[in-house]
């Protein structure tokens, strides 16, 4: 039999559609009823949110299904639809990510493509690192301040336990580069626990007012004080503590998560000025995502210099005919050790970012 040119309602086959399914469309909600709540913690899918500035109202969360994809950290400003009344059972949904200020990231190691955002929108890296108890490790310090230069961040080093150790080292290590450096001590604390250490009020004061009116994200190693810090800042933030071990040196993860606090000020702590945000002890910082030109920028005098570099100079110590070397060079005498200490300051951040030699 031939071929049929008509074709009847007996021909045509369709799949049974799903009871109560629609048509795809590319066009998404406005959710104009949408308000504005700052991610202040991350737990397994759940985000709490703080709706409605400083006094607000503390929400949970979940993601709508068109942002399943996307990250949302802590620091993150979003656009939040549904129940916002905080009452207990309820749950907002995040519909929109705000544009974000800053974006603090880091990688598993150098290698790495993946990139992970600790937090956004914060003003100030606060890299908390002990003097003693674990011993400091100057290569992390490096990395983090690389880190925050290539998000746009302030960046401000924190050295715990300056009554084990001095700070003068690392204090000339690290003002060079135009890092901002407090330190703290600890002291006995007045009941006389045995054993029991607390900080020193007038260090934790001296914390407080570089952190005033800032969104300040403190990154350490375990074990450094971070948490004990962070707890004196803010007492009511019963973060937990750890102790350090005696032959390994390294201290016992206590935070495991990030999570935004509101900093107390004013003489009966009823105020808030700013925020600080505690993560999770690191033993690495990989800086895959960092591009060399942006580490740079954050020198601003050897930026300029740099502009007379032939195509394709590393900067490095052994980079033919860098312009930074004849700057060097040619500066007058009496500048000539502060320069040169900034060229090297900046060599050494750079050699953590490519893993070359100095």
């Amino acid at each position: 039999m031939g071929r049929r040119d008509v074709r009847d309602e007996s021909d045509f086959r369709s799949r049974p559609s799903k009871k109560g399914s629609r048509p795809r469309t590319k066009q998404r909600p406005q959710h104009s009823d949408a308000v504005t709540g700052l991610v202040t913690g991350v737990d397994r899918g759940r985000y709490t949110l703080l709706v409605g500035g400083a006094d607000g109202t503390v929400v949970t969360a979940m993601k709508a299904r068109e942002l399943t994809r996307t990250r949302v950290v802590v620091g993150d400003r979003v656009d939040v639809v549904g129940d916002t009344s905080g009452a207990e059972g309820t749950l907002g949904r995040i519909v929109r990510i705000q544009d974000r200020t800053s974006v603090l990231r880091r990688t598993a190691d150098d290698t790495d493509p993946y990139e992970r955002i600790v937090v956004a929108n914060a003003d100030q890296l606060v890299v908390v690192t002990a003097l003693a108890q674990p011993e400091p490790r100057t290569g992390m310090i490096d990395r983090c301040v690389v880190a925050a230069y290539d998000a746009g961040m302030s960046v401000l080093l924190c050295l715990t336990k300056a009554d084990l150790a001095s700070p003068d080292a690392l204090r000339a290590l690290y003002e060079p580069l135009g890092v901002e450096v407090v330190v703290t001590r600890r002291a006995p604390t007045d009941d006389g626990a045995d054993g029991a250490l607390t900080l020193a009020p007038d260090s934790v004061e001296e914390v407080r007012d570089r952190l005033r009116g800032l969104v300040s994200v403190l990154v350490g190693h375990s074990g450094v004080g971070k948490s004990t810090l962070i707890n004196a800042l803010v007492p009511e933030a019963g973060r937990a503590t750890g102790v350090v071990n005696d032959v390994t040196g390294r201290g016992r993860h206590t935070s495991t998560s990030a999570v935004a606090l509101e900093l107390p000020v004013g003489p009966d702590r009823d105020d808030h000025d700013g925020w600080v945000i505690d993560t999770p002890g690191v033993r690495s910082f990989g800086l895959a995502h960092v591009e060399v030109a942006h580490l740079l920028h954050a020198f601003e005098d050897l930026d300029e210099v740099a502009q007379e570099c032939p195509r394709g100079c590393t900067h490095l110590a052994d980079a033919p005919d860098c312009a930074l070397d004849e700057w060097i060079e040619a500066s007058p005498a009496a500048e000539r050790p502060a320069r040169a200490a900034r060229l090297g300051s900046f060599r050494r951040l750079l050699t953590s970012r490519t893993g070359a030699d100095a």
